[in-house]
């Protein structure tokens, strides 16, 4: 019998998986036997690209700021990892950013700066990658959120309002798909030791508070996000839709 977790021939997309969450599901991803191609802005790919070709799987990146971005530079990273990996199977929409600032204070440039990142190229990305999954019969789309899609938080409403709404665009989406073969789910890591969180965690009060509400103890590891992301993207998943697979900790059952 085939490994339900086997991804091997399978092609996925990863944005913004350079460093952090994205490059842990990127390195899960062909750990598991993917062929991936990511996005990146700022951060250099090369040490997450020798690590996925080290796996002997195909790796490709592209460069793509996503403020801002339209309709066509969003059909244009489609068909770079389309192209670079012989077709899509997976599309995981990761990239994101965080502006923490006083709700009093914060300017609706920076409110719409987030926005733009962290919901609308993830439509954007979704709408394309999804046509090209309904012609071919299916497909998988992952959209990373956050706990902070089922709170409020502190200092962050762009942010927090943006996975709330990723959320509910998870949910619109499997139900136009679903029966096209598409699965559409979620991942709703907790608090996790990357650069979104670089301020936190060099709080003391603040980082020794969060610490005291997770039962786990700690922050996760970017890799630990990872295993939902390929249990959502394989066979073992097929019967997932518009699930968030929550990975905190304990962080909301506190």
């Amino acid at each position: 019998m085939r490994n339900p977790f086997d991804l091997t021939g399978r092609k996925a997309l990863v944005t913004g998986g350079a460093t952090g969450i994205g490059k842990g599901i990127a390195l899960g991803l062909a750990a598991a036997g993917a062929d991936v191609a990511l996005t990146y802005r700022s951060h250099e790919p090369h040490e997450t690209l020798t690590e996925i070709r080290a796996m002997g799987r195909t790796a490709a990146a592209v460069r793509a700021d996503f403020t801002d971005m339209d309709e066509g530079a969003v059909a244009d990273v489609i068909r770079f990892a389309s192209d670079r990996l012989g077709g899509l199977d997976i599309l995981v929409n990761n990239a994101g950013i965080i502006h923490r600032e006083a709700s009093t204070d914060m300017p609706l440039d920076d409110w719409r700066r987030v926005l733009s990142v962290n919901l609308d190229s993830v439509w954007l990305l979704s709408q394309a990658a999804g046509r090209q999954m309904v012609a071919q019969g299916g497909g998988k789309i992952i959209i990373v959120a956050s706990v902070l899609g089922s709170q409020g938080g502190l200092r962050v409403p762009a942010y927090t309002a943006s996975k709330h709404a990723v959320i509910g665009l998870t949910r619109a989406l499997c139900n136009e798909w679903a029966g096209q073969g598409v699965n559409v789910n979620a991942i709703a890591p907790g608090y996790t030791a990357t650069d979104n969180t670089q301020a936190l965690r060099d709080d003391p009060a603040r980082s020794k508070a969060l610490l005291e509400r997770i039962p786990a103890g700690r922050f996760a590891e970017p890799a630990e996000i990872a295993g939902a992301a390929v249990f959502l993207a394989s066979d073992a998943g097929s019967y997932c839709h518009g699930s968030v697979v929550t990975v905190d900790g304990g962080w909301l059952a506190r």
